[in-house]
């Protein structure tokens, strides 16, 4: 929840000049709050940059108010949203169902989607991480039609991590993201588990970037913070 309209536009404009270059080899996704969506498609129209959503309700439409649907953020132009992300499941109390059920709303649609799974610091110290991570792909992927597997991006975010300034080393996070690529193997079938892009998310900058970037399991970062700032994002892109 950063940046009225006009300060994501300026964002937006800074990020298309920066990452220019890298758009033929990397994937570049801007998620506004819903408020800029508009005024940042505007921005990225045809730069190569993809728009992306913070969220998406399960309904295409109805009683629902304050929601907003699938549909809607395909008439803006949205080709990806994220689901899950561990501050929607802590602070308004998303269900693994609930996730499950946005995901598929947004597939049907023809929506990427970015699906967050990650356990906390006391799920952590318990020794929970596998089980946890496991569990929240499981709900993700158990019975899920995925046409296409690019549309399928899962980002491992370690709550622990997000927003203190401590991330996982790159090490572990490979481990956690082999991990999620096997439980999608066993569920959707090796050939989509090799497809499906798992990213990093958890206080990535670009001081630690490279490393993550060079560990096999990891395709990308889901990145927070550090995407306020124009130039620090762009170079977390180079890497």
């Amino acid at each position: 929840m950063n940046k009225t309209a006009s300060e994501a536009v300026r964002l937006a404009k800074q990020v298309k000049v920066l990452v220019t270059d890298e758009l033929k080899r990397v994937e570049v996704v801007l998620c506004p709050p819903f408020t800029a969506l508009y005024p940042v498609a505007e921005v990225i129209k045809g730069s190569g940059i993809q728009l992306g959503a913070q969220d998406v309700f399960w309904a295409d439409e109805g009683a629902y108010t304050g929601e907003v649907s699938p549909l809607m953020l395909k008439d803006l132009g949205c080709h990806y949203v994220i689901v899950g992300h561990s501050e929607r499941r802590a602070y308004f109390h998303e269900t693994d169902e609930d996730v499950r059920k946005k995901v598929e709303a947004a597939l049907a649609k023809g929506i990427g989607v970015i699906a967050c799974v990650g356990e906390t610091l006391e799920e952590r110290k318990r020794g929970e991480t596998e089980s946890v991570v496991c569990r929240e792909v499981r709900a993700i992927v158990d019975g899920l039609s995925v046409p296409d597997p690019s549309q399928l991006v899962i980002a491992y975010e370690p709550i622990w991590a997000i927003g203190t300034g401590e991330t996982a080393t790159s090490a572990e996070a490979n481990r956690v993201a082999g991990l999620i690529r096997a439980e999608i193997a066993t569920f959707l079938g090796e050939e989509v588990g090799q497809q499906v892009r798992i990213q990093y998310g958890g206080s990535v900058k670009p001081e630690n970037i490279g490393a993550f970037m060079q560990e096999p399991e990891i395709d990308g970062a889901l990145v927070g913070g550090a995407s306020l700032d124009a130039s620090s994002f762009a170079q977390i892109v180079k890497f």
